[in-house]
């Protein structure tokens, strides 16, 4: 059927599937309204400019109104117009004049456009969002558009990276190819460009094994992001759960999404996305109408129990997602499904995951979303990663995700953070955190790889501005350096910004490999962000939300430092890939292990004695060494064989004075495998250049530095004979 024809017959359709489902003859439409009164199909051109056709959608069950149009087919465009009580103060925003996004679309075609007729209430009324506007607002919207979803996957297959073995790569779509000088120009910062040859051997040869994608979902841009001519840049401004955004797709067709992923599977690469099921783009009550507010406000938002009017807003974004209501929880569970089983994502991180379990205002660990997730035979056997807080009162909840879920360990970045940057009493925390954080997780039962250890992530600096500056720079963001976090625990080396010092350069080249050597080798889930190993810089802002421009883009022109950092990574995590020591299963227990007579883990002071209370304690105390027993791992192999290891040793000081360290002498034999105050790790058949001073009882460590050390292990002891 072409759009301009008249659409001559309507079936009455069928309640499920949510949507606009493409069945191979005609589309069926469904839609949940509770309070609705009425609601409207509207047919568009295919380019959505024109309305062609308004139908009522006469059935209704069990509050899903539904039609079945045998003469539509794939690429139709439509909206609804939903009808109802107007009435704020109870928590209904019905206004028919505004066309509606079905929030189960697939793909949307067209771009939204800022007007004041995009709100249900009059805009600058002395009644506020209690006054109501009939101004149409279809041509400023985009519309839905019925998929053909068929896609050859072929033997596509997920990775099934074992979660200990996982390296994380925080990355945005666009903003990583946007100046790769290998991909070609039309392709650049899109879908295509991700999985472009270049990117996926760069992404090969770092070694990661999982890409987390920033938000994806189709999202806004803000109004007052607008007005200024700037761009919504990280996407949490979720305007639609099914379809992707296609201001990433160079080809306009969702499957290029999916070939996105087929060709990082192929790679062996998993797929994370980064998702916004906490709040929707529409604010709080003096925000837009154009989807879930319109088609059933008070379903789909938690409205404030003593005035409907307004939210109980837990994100900071204006309103939280009810998922209380069956309805709405089925809406986020029905989008997480599709994009496991129809996009073949290998997972998700929910951004302030504890807003998702909110009941009743407060955070249930064991919350209604949780439980769906836990039975649901597709969902529980993919990646869920929680952001475990969210902006409410009493949402800070790290360590407290039920099991089968992993979270991004803010401990852990601040610990490390603080203990590179000479803080006083550190050492505990770095302790806790080298060793998986069971303080945050054992207590549960959980392992190791429930933490997600970063140092720096999409929100706060880069590690290369963690290291080169103390106080943030967010001028370009228009707010008066207002936004962003204020804490960030970083440091500048001496000089704020950039310096053409080269003592300050070399100490922050330095920090940076002390922190990525950290957080390399910690037991847990290491996470990167995106060009940290390639040294990328946003010049001291802290909160690049709204820069889609160079400074959030990666900049890939070739660079003797960059090139440098990038070799560094890529041996440090092939040196995580061969050693079972630093990727454990199971927390270290700190004594001897059967059959070993050794212990696992050993903490020792730079004179080499073991460390006290009294010394972990100590506020001046800015350097340790921790010694790794090969013997120590409970872990078991794929068939049930048992691991062994080499011993290693890892010294660190942060201090500002170089420092001797005795090392443990019994079975000798420690090799140098790397010391950030030389640079470059080599390869791991190679041996650092030995450091003068060095020798098999000490080693002279540089001030603010890192080394590492290996040994082979030695057998266990043979038991005694009896005597006869």
């Amino acid at each position: 059927m072409k759009t301009n024809e008249l659409i001559t017959a309507v079936w009455p359709g069928r309640p499920y599937p949510p949507g606009a489902h493409w069945d191979g003859e005609g589309v069926n439409f469904a839609l949940f309204s509770q309070h609705a009164q009425k609601v409207e199909l509207c047919i568009f051109d295919e380019k959505g400019r024109h309305e062609r056709h308004r139908i009522v959608m006469r059935e209704r069950t069990d509050d899903i109104w539904h039609c079945y149009l045998p003469e539509a087919r794939p690429g139709l465009a439509y909206g609804y117009r939903v009808h109802g009580p107007y009435k704020p103060e109870e928590g209904h925003r019905f206004n028919p004049h505004k066309l509606l996004i079905d929030p189960y679309a697939k793909d949307l075609v067209g771009q939204l456009r800022w007007s004041d007729a995009l709100y249900g209430y009059t805009v600058g009324s002395k009644r506020g969002d209690l006054s109501f506007d009939r101004r149409d607002s279809a041509p400023l919207m985009p519309k839905g558009r019925v998929l053909e979803p068929a896609f050859t996957w072929g033997n596509d297959r997920r990775p099934q990276i074992a979660w200990q073995d996982m390296v994380i790569y925080e990355m945005h779509v666009r903003g990583f190819t946007m100046t790769h000088p290998d991909v070609p120009p039309q392709l650049r910062g899109t879908y295509a460009g991700l999985c472009s040859a270049p990117v996926v051997d760069y992404l090969k040869r770092l070694g990661v094994t999982t890409v987390e994608l920033l938000p994806i979902h189709a999202f806004l841009n803000d109004h007052r992001l607008a007005e200024k001519g700037m761009q919504n840049y990280w996407g949490y401004n979720t305007l639609c759960y099914f379809a992707p955004e296609m201001r990433y797709c160079a080809s306009l067709k969702v499957k290029e999404f999916k070939t996105m992923v087929k060709t990082l599977h192929t790679a062996g690469i998993e797929v994370i996305l980064d998702v916004v099921y906490n709040h929707s783009c529409e604010g709080n009550q003096m925000g837009p109408t154009l989807s879930l507010r319109g088609v059933d406000n008070a379903s789909y938002y938690i409205t404030n129990a003593e005035n409907r009017r307004f939210y109980d807003d837990f994100t900071g974004c204006g309103n939280t997602v009810n998922l209380e209501h069956p309805r709405a929880l089925q809406l986020v569970m029905d989008s997480l499904r599709y994009w496991v089983e129809e996009m073949h994502v290998d997972g998700f991180r929910f951004d302030l995951a504890a807003a998702l379990a909110r009941e009743s205002g407060k955070v249930e660990n064991l919350g209604g979303f949780f439980d769906a997730i836990r039975q649901d035979p597709t969902l529980n056997r993919v990646k869920l990663i929680a952001e475990p807080w969210d902006l409410g009162h009493g949402g800070y909840h790290v360590g407290n995700f039920p099991y089968g879920w992993a979270e991004w360990n803010d401990r852990y970045r601040d610990g490390a953070r603080a203990f590179w940057k000479g803080d006083n009493s550190t050492l505990g925390e770095l302790g806790h955190r080298l060793t998986g954080s069971q303080d945050l997780y054992g207590w549960s039962g959980k392992r190791p790889d429930a933490s997600i250890n970063f140092v720096t992530a999409h929100d706060g600096f880069t590690l290369q501005d963690l290291v080169s500056y103390n106080e943030k720079h967010n001028e370009a963001n228009a707010e008066d350096n207002r936004d962003g976090h204020n804490n960030n625990l970083s440091w500048n080396c001496g000089v704020e910004g950039p310096t053409d010092d080269p003592k300050i350069l070399a100490l922050r080249e330095r920090q940076k490999r002390n922190l990525l050597a950290t957080l390399l080798l910690s037991q847990g889930v290491p996470m990167l962000l995106a060009g940290d190993e390639r040294g990328h810089t946003q010049l001291g802002n802290n909160n690049g939300y709204c820069q889609d421009n160079e400074l959030s883009w990666l900049d890939w022109r070739p660079d003797a430092g960059s090139e440098a950092l990038t070799t560094f990574v890529q041996r440090l995590i092939t040196l995580r890939r061969a050693h079972p020591t630093f990727r454990r299963r199971n927390f270290f227990q700190g004594k001897p292990m059967e059959g070993s007579g050794v212990n696992d883990v050993c903490w020792l002071r730079p004179d080499g004695h073991e460390m006290t209370p009294e010394d972990w304690n100590d506020a001046n105390a800015r350097s340790l060494a921790m010694v790794i027993s090969g013997l120590g791992i409970t872990d078991r192999g794929p068939r049930g064989e048992t691991l062994r290891d080499d011993d290693f040793l890892l010294l660190f000081n942060a201090h500002h004075e170089a420092l001797e360290f005795k090392l443990p002498v019994e079975h000798g034999g420690w090799r140098l495998l790397l010391d950030t105050a030389t640079g470059v790790l080599p390869p791991e058949d190679n041996l650092c250049d030995l450091p003068q001073g060095w020798t098999q009882n000490s080693y002279p460590l540089q001030a603010r530095s890192f080394a590492l050390m290996s040994r082979p292990t030695q057998p266990p002891p043979r038991p005694r004979e009896a005597p006869e």
